[in-house]
């Protein structure tokens, strides 16, 4: 287990009368990729720009290997951030751009050079060292952002949505690229977006938050396979969420059946509520169900066909590489370790989950 490297502590800000953090609590380690993740306005910009040193708490503290960093100057930090504008100089080359922060730093020229050099190849840009900024793509841009920043060797490097700019494939392209990076600098990243593919391409750990409150933090499969409340399963990938009733261990009813499953600890007959993905749903002949419905719309995906199916007043999404025609009669079966159980929060407050590891 790799060592903690900032510890948040009871962190809170607010802006005007608008409470965006609220007593957050969340450690990093050394050489981990978490993604803050979670819609706009969430406070994961926020968490980043304390981090940074761009933003003071109004209470809590912030602490990097041992040492209260909450009040110090961002150039004090060992932390970098690459802003999703990139926050490039136009009227500097490449190499300037890069060498920025050496030269503040009063570094030798022969030094400057040969991070210049290093920090292009490591961002596959060799040879651009006299080229002007404007002669870039976005994404030839994003990477020497992303060299300015680690020829300062920060111990971690705070990236906000730095790839919201990009087109799909590029996008893509530099997932890739940050996960290359990050093993071969061995460096702590800290990256925030509202994406959930890019979250869980890229990700040791991923904490999702809601409206200031950590929701869940966990790998990218725990959080997709075992969301821990309606709003992470309904926030990463498409879910099926219903409102069932646990009848005893193992036996929950779901729209008025009784369905196996394997979680345990919920109580008896106790409103839950019940998360399947759609790809655990198995179309089958309707004798073979454990329901029965009819297909009512079916659209091809590409990878897969993505069906509606009406059964028991509820309308299914499932996705399959079989397809059922619409007006279809159709038997759903689902795997009882594809069913997850969540309980039901009892109020509003209770929805946002604070979790201590």
């Amino acid at each position: 287990m790799a060592n903690k490297l900032i510890d948040i502590v009871n962190v809170s800000k607010s802006f005007d009368d608008n409470l965006v953090l609220d007593e957050l609590n969340l450690y990093i380690r050394e050489n981990e990729f978490l993604t803050l993740l979670g819609p706009s306005g969430c406070g994961k910009t926020t968490l980043l720009r304390i981090l940074g040193g761009f933003e003071t708490p109004d209470k809590g503290r912030v602490i990097f290997e041992g040492q209260d960093i909450t009040n110090l100057a961002p150039n004090k930090r060992q932390l970098n951030t690459v802003f999703q504008k990139y926050a490039l100089f136009t009227h500097m080359t490449i190499a300037d751009n890069i060498a920025f922060g050496l030269k503040i730093k009063g570094k030798s020229k022969a030094y400057i050079n040969d991070k210049i050099k290093y920090a292009l190849k490591l961002v596959n840009l060799d040879g651009y060292e006299n080229r002007s900024v404007d002669s870039l793509s976005g994404g030839q841009q994003q990477r020497i952002a992303i060299a300015r920043a680690i020829v300062n060797e920060p111990k971690v490097l705070l990236l906000d949505e730095p790839l919201g700019a990009l087109d799909l494939k590029l996008r893509q392209d530099m997932q890739y690229e940050l996960i290359r990076l990050k093993n071969e600098l061995g460096i702590t990243f800290i990256y925030v977006t509202h994406d959930q593919e890019e979250a869980l391409t890229m990700s040791d750990t991923i904490v999702v938050m809601n409206q200031g409150y950590i929701q869940q933090i966990g790998t990218p499969e725990d959080i997709y396979n075992e969301p821990e409340n309606a709003f992470v399963a309904d926030f990463i990938g498409d879910s099926n969420i219903i409102s069932a009733r646990m009848v005893r261990d193992k036996l929950v009813n779901i729209l008025g059946v009784d369905f196996e499953c394997v979680d345990t600890g919920f109580g008896e007959n106790k409103p839950v509520d019940v998360v399947i993905r759609p790809e655990d749903i198995d179309l089958v002949a309707p004798e073979k169900g454990i329901i029965t419905g009819i297909v009512t719309h079916v659209i091809f995906k590409g990878v897969h066909y993505e069906m509606e199916v009406m059964a028991n007043n509820y309308e299914w999404l499932v996705h399959s590489t079989d397809m059922f025609p619409v007006d279809s009669v159709v038997g759903i079966w689902v795997n009882p370790f594809d069913i997850q159980i969540m309980k039901k929060p009892e109020s509003e407050d209770e929805e946002a989950v604070i979790i201590e590891e």
